[in-house]
This record gives C-alpha cells, sequence and structure tokens, in this order.
C-alpha cells in the first residue's frame, strides 16, 4: 500500500479525538484541525492522556511517541499538507458536510481519501457535485473508535472501488475492523440492526413483560458473550445440523411471525420444542452431526482472531475459553443445538 501514513483529523470533538488515539497509536502521523487552535491544543492533550490510559491497559506499548506524532494544524490547508486519509468528524448536517467537502476537495492532495465519520448522512448528499467525488466515502465508527475497532465504509455511487479498497487497508493497518457497505442505505448496517433491537426493547419493557434492568442484562449476561466473537448468521450456522438453510426451514416462520408481531398480540398457548429441533441427523453420543462438529471446530479455532483488538475487558477475555468450549466436539449434546421453544401457531391478528 502505498501511503505517507498520514492523516488528517477535522474537529476535534469526542469522535475526533478518538480517532487521532486510533491512528497516533497504529503509527500515523496526525494533524488536529478545529475552528480555533485552543480547542485543537486541548484535544491534543486529551489524545495524550487516551493514549496514556490504553498503555496502562497493555494496548499502546508506547504512548509518549504515539503522542509525538499528534500536531495540531495552524490552518485547514497545513493540515491536508501530504495527508492519506482525512477523516472529518463535525457536526450532523447536510450543509456542514457540503461546506467542510468543497474546502477538503479544493484543497488535499488528488490522491488523499476523504472521509466523513457521519452516522446519519449518506455521502451521495454532500459529494455529488464536487470534482473529486470519487474520492470521497463514509467512514462510520462506533463511538469510541479507539475502542470499539468497527468502521463502516459507505461510498456513494461513483465512489471509486479502488478508493474503497485503499480505506479498507488503511483502517485494517492501525488495528480497526472495517466493513464494507454495498450501497447506500439510510441509518448503514450497525444503526439499523440497533434501531430494530431498541425498538423491540421499548416494546417489551412498556407492555410490562420485562423490566430495563433485566433486559439490559439479557444482553450484557446473554447475546453480548456471544457476540462478542461470533455473529448472528455464525450462531445459527452451529444451530442446526445442515447450517444455515436448515435452520431457515426449522425456525423461519416462527421467527418472522415473532418479528412481525406485538407482543400482545400472542395467544397464550403451551409452547412446545420446534419439530426436528433436536435429534434429527445428530451422533447418539454428542448429540452433534459430523457437519455441525466440523462447523464449530473451525468456528472455535477462528474466534480468538476474531476479538476487537481494543477489547481490555480481563472477565470477558476469562469467559472466552469456557464460550469456546461451548462449540467443541467436547460439549454437552444440547450446548449448541438449543431447543428453541416456540408456540405451535403464531397468529396475526
Amino acid at each position: 500500500m502505498d501511503v505517507n501514513n498520514r492523516v488528517a483529523i477535522i474537529g476535534t470533538g469526542l469522535i475526533g479525538r478518538s480517532w487521532a488515539i486510533v491512528f497516533a497509536g497504529g503509527a500515523f502521523d496526525v494533524a488536529l484541525y478545529d475552528v480555533g487552535l485552543d480547542i485543537a491544543e486541548q484535544a491534543r492533550g486529551l489524545v495524550a492522556q487516551g493514549l496514556s490510559d490504553l498503555a496502562e491497559q497493555g494496548l499502546v506499548n508506547d504512548p509518549k511517541a504515539a503522542a509525538a506524532r499528534v500536531r495540531v494544524a495552524a490552518n485547514l490547508a497545513d493540515a491536508l499538507d501530504a495527508a492519506d486519509l482525512v477523516q472529518e468528524s463535525l457536526p450532523e448536517s447536510i450543509e456542514t458536510k457540503r461546506s467542510i467537502f468543497s474546502e477538503l476537495d479544493r484543497l488535499a492532495a488528488p490522491e488523499a481519501i476523504l472521509a466523513s465519520s457521519t452516522s446519519t448522512i449518506v455521502a451521495s448528499l454532500f459529494t455529488e457535485s464536487l470534482k473529486g467525488r470519487h474520492r470521497c466515502l463514509v467512514a462510520h465508527p462506533v463511538n469510541p473508535p479507539h475502542l470499539i475497532p468497527l468502521v463502516e465504509l459507505v461510498g456513494a455511487p461513483w465512489t471509486a472501488p479502488e478508493i474503497v479498497a485503499k480505506a479498507k487497508a488503511i483502517y485494517q493497518a492501525v488495528g480497526q475492523a472495517p466493513i464494507i457497505v454495498k450501497r447506500e442505505i439510510e441509518g448503514f448496517i450497525l444503526n439499523r440492526l440497533q434501531a430494530v433491537l431498541l425498538s423491540e426493547a421499548f416494546r417489551l419493557v412498556e407492555g410490562g413483560y420485562v423490566t430495563p434492568q433485566d433486559l439490559d442484562k439479557t444482553l450484557k449476561d446473554g447475546f453480548g458473550l456471544r457476540w462478542s466473537f461470533m455473529g448472528p448468521f455464525e450462531t445459527i450456522e452451529l444451530n442446526a445440523p445442515g447450517g444455515i438453510p436448515d435452520y431457515c426451514r426449522r425456525y423461519g416462520a416462527s421467527l418472522s411471525a415473532l418479528s412481525a408481531a406485538n407482543p400482545g398480540d400472542l395467544r397464550r398457548r403451551e409452547p412446545r420444542p420446534y419439530p426436528g429441533a433436536m435429534g434429527e441427523g445428530l451422533d447418539a453420543r454428542s448429540g452433534r452431526g459430523a457437519h455441525a462438529l466440523a462447523r464449530s471446530q473451525a468456528c472455535r479455532a477462528q474466534a480468538p482472531q476474531s476479538l476487537p483488538t481494543g477489547l481490555s475487558d480481563n472477565g470477558v477475555r476469562a469467559l472466552l475459553p469456557c464460550l469456546q468450549r461451548s462449540l467443541s466436539q467436547e460439549c454437552a449434546p444440547n450446548a449448541v443445538a438449543v431447543a428453541f421453544t416456540v408456540p405451535q401457531t403464531i397468529p396475526r391478528l
């Protein structure tokens, strides 16, 4: 990858400072720019503190050297000088984005990538009229990016594929975990998933089915531990002997009905295990079929590599061997092939 290892951070609020920690910790030279030099100077001190905090957790080797790579730019042109990547993190306003991207496109080197941290605005809404619109994209982080490595890369219809590929390589080089959103969609991927989960959470609490505290525990002590190293598609691949197609045949209708229904619409029925949920095609001794066993072993081998590099909670790390063992051939018969209990029929009222 032909880069100068220089990045410009435009906007030094919470997200901009966190990006500076990411890039400085990843051996990039970082130029900070904000509307006032005093704001950027203050941000530089907070970045240094953040690097020191990470070093205390063993996540940065030399925080002083990393902090020394961060400077305050005298003006926008100075910040953009020789930058490979420009990370804009200004307020969520289409007009603000249009204004700053017009300046970035005018002043940045022709080969520089222009990325926005926006969490809500697709790039086509603020880059269409730019001469260099082919090098513009959204690089949406999860707050704060120096602790949570996911970055959603979302190009406009005119963003060049090689720009997306180069951006992905840069974010990977500093320890982030970029994904490519194949075409523009409001809310991108993470916020759309979050919106559905939050909507159902509010609905369940409002309906009196669970307290807010117990709902939070469901995520923290349930899904959160599993999802820290294995996503939903990986999970359902292991939850049926024949993988995802088999899972969809077994549970698709009931899950579709559950997702479409209001909790109060479900008639009270005696739940029973979904037909064929257990036993079908499984080894009698281990409770696992050969295909499921092979998948579980592969997932077990890959799980540690899929952990976010910023994860510092020793308690979660201590649980990983247990979680990994639950995917091994040594686990109890019912540990992975979970018997879902659903109503025999779920009427749509």
